[in-house]
């Protein structure tokens, strides 16, 4: 297992902010898994699972983490058929756009509205990513964890998912997804290109995607106005606060323009919290990690 000290959050998320955590640990096979509980003990400090870091918000400052990053071999394939599905198993690690592409090339149907999110696999499961209508958990018919010291295979039924959530028994607050199996119905690249295409243009019209963000800060209410809207109706979109700002293409997207700082991220989520409910009477929730 590779240690590195004092890593940055700056560089290991996507809004490139925050301070340091005390150690790296890249888990580079199962044997590095079986010695990772003791070896965390010894340097007694709180893990933290790391996949791409797209929905990280880490404080600014050294804090008493190790941050945990998956360095097992990468694999994507078909592992079978039956009927009209088609089953893949595929590692936590690989990233999300690459998982897209390989179920494109195969003509595999039903992720095509997660295109141009950014992320991981792993991420995407544990956040059960959604968009225009998708889940990546629904397609899911196993899961590989590494949760309590060992490794377990959850099959479909024992695990549960819905917004942004994904849990299962004995569920603790430091788990680690290593690989997954989805299942898959049959369609065309063209159909599945065209689908994938036209979900990525949306994205890029009406969202920050090329700039350094966390993607979507708030989870959209249960009822009522989705969080974009009561954050553009509170006077937010475009709203700035030293180095950070909330975008002005999307209201719920929060940009680092280059020179921002975690602290400032936090005041000016606070202040749209805190303004949207003096206005609607609903109290947005985040979506991005608060870390710690």
């Amino acid at each position: 297992m590779h240690e590195k000290l004092w890593p940055s959050f700056s560089r290991l998320t996507t809004l490139h902010l925050g301070g340091r955590a005390k150690r790296l640990m890249l888990v580079e096979s199962y044997e590095d898994l079986s010695v990772l509980p003791e070896r965390l003990s010894e340097l007694a400090l709180r893990p933290l699972a790391l996949g791409n870091g797209s929905n990280i918000l880490a404080k600014d400052g050294d804090h008493d983490l190790a941050l945990v990053r998956l360095g097992l071999p990468e694999q994507m394939e078909i592992v079978g058929r039956e009927g009209a599905e088609t089953f893949v198993r595929v590692s936590a690690q690989v990233k999300l756009p690459r998982f897209l592409r390989f179920c494109c090339e195969h003509a595999l149907t039903g992720l095509e509205g997660l295109a141009g999110i950014p992320g991981t696999v792993g991420g995407a499961i544990a956040m059960n990513a959604g968009s225009f209508g998708c889940e990546m958990c629904r397609h899911l018919r196993s899961v590989t964890v590494f949760t309590g010291g060992r490794v377990q295979v959850l099959s479909a039924g024992e695990f549960a998912f819905g917004y942004r959530h994904f849990a299962f028994p004995g569920c603790q607050e430091f788990f680690l997804i290593l690989e997954a199996e989805c299942h898959f119905e049959s369609g065309t690249v063209d159909a599945i290109h065209r689908l994938m295409n036209t979900h990525f243009l949306a994205k890029k019209a009406s969202q920050p995607i090329a700039l350094a963000s966390a993607g979507c800060l708030f989870k959209n209410p249960a009822s009522g106005p989705a969080a974009g809207k009561l954050l553009e109706d509170a006077g937010f979109k475009g709203r700035e606060l030293g180095g950070v700002a909330f975008s002005d293409l999307h209201a719920n997207f929060l940009v680092n323009k280059g020179n921002g700082t975690a602290s400032q991220a936090l005041e000016l989520m606070q202040l749209a919290q805190e303004a949207v409910e003096r206005m609607s009477g609903i109290r947005l929730e985040p979506e991005v990690r608060i870390v710690p």
